[in-house]
């Protein structure tokens, strides 16, 4: 897949999202490279689909401003090779965004884990 038609899902995705969570998302940049880092995926073993970097809304005191934008970012490589089709590559990046979208939020995932997710 192209790396412009997997942006156009990925803005899809951010798109259908409730409107009291894209409101809330105006300091988050969306990114989407290849594959993670060596730092990004950190100590963890298997390839990871997307991550986010900045300070959950759950953490920011009164204090929090002139911040440089929080990310999530997408990793293009390991979502298609989990996938069959590009119906599958979209609903993987719709899965992948609700996950680091609740990790801004402050959700962690112990808790997406009970929640399904």
């Amino acid at each position: 897949m192209t790396r412009e038609k997997f942006e156009e899902l990925a803005r899809r995705a951010v798109e259908s999202l409730p409107e009291e969570f894209k409101l809330r998302l105006e300091n988050v940049d969306i990114l989407v490279e290849d594959r993670p880092t060596v730092e990004q995926r950190g100590r963890r073993g298997s390839e990871i689909l997307g991550l986010y970097e900045g300070v959950p809304h759950t953490e920011r005191g009164e204090n929090y401003n002139l911040a440089m934008p929080d990310r999530i970012t997408l990793f293009q490589k390991p979502i298609e090779a989990m996938c069959r089709s590009d119906e599958e590559i979209a609903t993987e990046i719709e899965r992948t965004i609700i996950h680091e979208v609740a990790h801004h939020f402050g959700i962690d995932d112990r808790q997406l884990k009970k929640m399904g997710w």
